[in-house]
């Protein structure tokens, strides 16, 4: 049947203007930042690739994701190809001329990749040649025209395989096959048959990827595939998480373009009809968005200075901290960012009034973008599971329990900043207790239900997220009141940066209470309902 499908492929085209503007992006050396100098990359630090990042992404996030998953490809192979899977196709990458997926899930699995059922079956061992049929689905990029050749990075099992994610490998396939001088020949047996119509990010082809005998190379171990896979994965998910920053902050930038120019309403103390900026609700929006997105910002770029480090320290023990410290934040990132983005979407939205209901503003796009967010590259479910599951029940919280030291430590350093930033130190010792009160529930409890981690979950997730963010707006107020002292041109940038971190410790830190109250609850009431209970009335 997979053959058969083969035969009904689509030629996937996007607009001439991403074409153009990709093409640009290649030539001035963009897609290579952070690469390694070997392929051609400019061997910059992570932290520095992604403000480039956020740039792309709040300009057109469905363009930006070719680049996106090009990079996390990229480190896959980097991580565990053969020299010869190096030497044939990082240099392309790396400088833009081919981009590269990840195809992971498939129609029956979803989310469980125990049920994926794309085969590999050897062709030429002596060159590590397979053959992989089978189906993928919501391929990101899958297929176009704006690169010369596509890399797929493909989850597939050998033919004596175990059962299950402990019976995956990784392959990598592409769209034309590869000679020996790393030059794209005859087209391989992956085809296109059908794209999807999605919900947002319109513009990126979503692909179903059929594979009918594709020529592919094992990544790595047999039977490693998905751990493979997975080691790519933090810089996935932090990708996707700053993808909330940079859509909530397009957003942002236009609901305050609006805000200051569209007139309506009286408010006190001023005469006539004034802009809607001027209106107490309006501000509680517009700062809304721009507090949370500086904290969102701060906390994805301290979590990649954190991969930054834990990948280049020469120090074993300095890289192993920072390493826990990574893997701690990432599902915080990736969750708490996109879900906070989409949020604050819909605030743009709201302060553009009927005008943002309607398309010709633009307003409603990023609301329709940022929904993916929360989706893809493991659902904010997943993420809770993970850090709750892996990152602190399984050590017992000791990265949880460094995390809430570092934070006490600014907290002992705002007490002694002077009135001005006291109240910030107020806000962030209270919920530094309230969360550290609400992760001991957790450690009594784990074990007494095993319903209990997974009901307090995605709580806990948004609840360190909030507080990593007040964290964050807090040390930028420390740093912004100590350059005021001596900094006249930058002053209302410097004044702005307090006020926003004080807006944040009144407005947003004190949704912490209601995480931790609601995760001292458990899972008791939830898991009583049966299933007919859930039905209408």
């Amino acid at each position: 049947r997979a053959e058969e499908d083969f035969a009904r492929v689509l030629k996937v085209e996007v607009p001439e203007a991403f074409k153009t503007a990709y093409q640009a992006l290649v030539e001035g050396g963009w897609p290579g930042i952070s690469m390694d100098p070997e392929y051609g990359g400019q061997g910059l630090p992570l932290v520095v690739s992604i403000s480039v990042d956020e740039m792309l992404q709040s300009a057109n996030l469905a363009w930006s994701l070719c680049v996106m998953l090009t990079h996390s490809a990229i480190h896959a192979i980097e991580l565990h190809g053969s020299d010869e899977v190096k030497s044939r196709s990082l240099e392309s990458m790396v400088s833009g001329r081919w981009n590269g997926t990840m195809n992971l899930t498939e129609p029956q699995a979803g989310s469980d990749l125990s049920l994926i059922r794309t085969m590999a079956v050897p062709k030429n061992a002596a060159e590590n040649i397979y053959e992989l049929t089978g189906q993928k689905i919501f391929i990101t990029w899958g297929d176009h025209d704006m690169t010369d050749n596509i890399v797929h990075l493909v989850l597939a099992r050998l033919p004596d395989a175990p059962q299950g994610v402990k019976g995956i490998s990784l392959f990598i396939v592409p769209k034309y096959v590869v000679d020996a001088e790393g030059n794209p020949g005859a087209a391989n047996g992956v085809g296109t048959v059908s794209v999807e119509h999605k919900l947002g990010i319109h513009g990126s082809p979503t692909c179903v990827l059929n594979f009918a005998k594709a020529e592919g190379q094992l990544i790595g171990e047999p039977n490693k595939g998905l751990s493979h896979m997975f080691s790519m994965m933090n810089r996935a998910r932090l990708a996707v998480g700053l993808e909330g920053v940079s859509i909530a902050e397009r957003a942002y930038q236009q609901a305050l373009v609006f805000a200051q120019e569209r007139t309506q309403g009286r408010v006190p103390g001023k005469e006539g009809t004034v802009a809607i900026i001027e209106h107490p609700d309006v501000r509680r929006m517009l700062l809304t968005m721009k507090a949370e997105i500086e904290a969102m910002r701060a906390a994805g770029y301290v979590a990649a200075g954190h991969v930054d480090q834990a990948e280049n320290l020469e120090d074993p023990e300095a890289r192993a901290y920072h390493q826990s410290r990574v893997d701690l934040l990432i599902p915080i990132i990736k969750g708490w960012l996109t879900e906070t983005g989409q949020a604050l979407t819909s605030l743009g939205v709201q302060i553009h009034g009927g005008m943002g209901y309607v398309e010709e503003t633009g307003a409603a796009q990023y609301l329709r973008d940022a929904r993916i967010l929360t989706i893809y590259e493991g659902t904010t479910g997943i993420q809770a599971g993970d850090l709750v599951g892996r990152k602190i029940i399984s050590d017992s919280g000791k990265a949880l329990g460094e995390f809430f030291v570092d934070i006490q430590a600014t907290v002992i350093e705002l007490e002694s900043a002077g009135d001005n930033l006291a109240p910030i130190g107020a806000s962030l010792a209270t919920s530094l207790k309230q969360a550290q009160g609400a992760s001991q529930w957790l450690a009594e409890n784990a074990a007494n239900d095993v319903s209990n981690a997974g009901a307090v979950s995605y709580h806990m997730l948004m609840m360190l997220g909030t507080l990593m963010g007040g964290w964050q707006m807090a040390r930028a107020a420390l740093a912004a009141d100590r350059k005021l002292s001596v900094d006249l041109v930058d002053s209302d940038y410097l004044s702005a940066k307090i006020l926003t971190a004080k807006f944040y410790a009144e407005q947003i830190l004190p949704r912490i209470s209601a995480h931790a109250t609601t995760i001292s609850a458990g899972s008791a009431t939830m898991m009583a309902f049966t299933q007919e209970q859930f039905g209408n009335e």
